[in-house]
């Protein structure tokens, strides 16, 4: 075996990571949160040859997945969320009309692997704090840290990239969208609101069938997807079942490529 000095490993790893970074620092599409909405709007975006990169604060992706239904690591997702999964190859198992049962480990890393087979740059323990504007207030890019810094709350000062298109992907939080109303003085969604009302209660069926409609551009430059749309527009939780984030990840790359290519 080759001799193998502590400060090898060091500059292999900066000099890798380096070279990735720079890379990323102007892409077609930032998305903000590596759960399952923003992973399949993230690979079927780099399938068509457009550059993207996922930004997760914390150390995994997959959001709430890996722990299925309350700890029991199984996810239900329906027919027309079926092919999305059997490409990527997680074995589906029929219960019920229309209704099927995955495990949920084996479908956060098979959705993972492909992602990244596409070509999609996933950062994790990188938060999006921020987004740039530039005329118009046109959200242009996303402003990024360390997750841990943010957690330890210290003053460390951000870096930003360039993006044509964020994709809010972020969840129950929605928190892209609302720190732009938050930060763009008189700023208003798609749906002329000036603030996100959340969620509401469970209902699985309306709450899946909302995902999608709900996907939109709600802000010039800003897609959301997934639970961050239904908490934009109100609709309801919806658990364990997970066809929605699909459907919806795919839809928010549709319109993705709809913007950029009428830009």
């Amino acid at each position: 075996m080759a001799q193998i000095k502590e400060t090898q490993i060091t500059r292999l790893i900066v000099d890798s990571f380096a070279e990735d970074f720079r890379d990323s620092l102007e892409l077609d599409v930032a998305v903000a949160g590596a759960g399952p909405s923003g992973i399949r709007a993230a690979t079927v975006l780099a399938r068509e040859g457009y550059t993207v990169g996922v930004f997760e604060r914390d150390l995994h992706v997959g959001g709430g997945m890996w722990g299925g239904g309350m700890l029991f690591p199984r996810i239900v997702v329906q027919e027309d969320a079926k092919p999305m999964l059997d490409e990527v190859g997680v074995n589906l198992s029929a219960r019920g009309e229309g209704l099927y049962v995955a495990d949920s480990v084996e479908t956060v890393s098979k959705c993972a692997a492909a992602a990244i087979d596409a070509g999609v740059k996933i950062w994790v323990g990188v938060a999006v704090e921020d987004v740039v504007i530039r005329e118009d207030d046109r959200v242009a890019g996303v402003v990024i840290n360390w997750g841990a810094v943010e957690m330890a709350g210290l003053h460390v000062d951000p870096l930003a990239l360039e993006a044509k298109v964020v994709i809010d992907a972020t969840g129950h939080p929605s928190e892209i969208t609302r720190r732009v109303l938050e930060k763009i003085p008189g700023a208003t969604l798609c749906n002329g609101a000036d603030r996100v009302p959340g969620e509401r209660p469970m209902w699985a069926e309306v709450g899946e069938a909302s995902l999608v409609p709900n996907t939109q551009e709600v802000y010039p430059g800003l897609i959301t997807s997934g639970m961050a749309s239904n908490a934009v527009f109100a609709g309801p939780r919806m658990g364990a079942i997970f066809g929605g984030m699909y459907l919806s990840g795919q839809r928010a790359a549709e319109l993705a490529m709809e913007i950029i290519g009428g830009s």
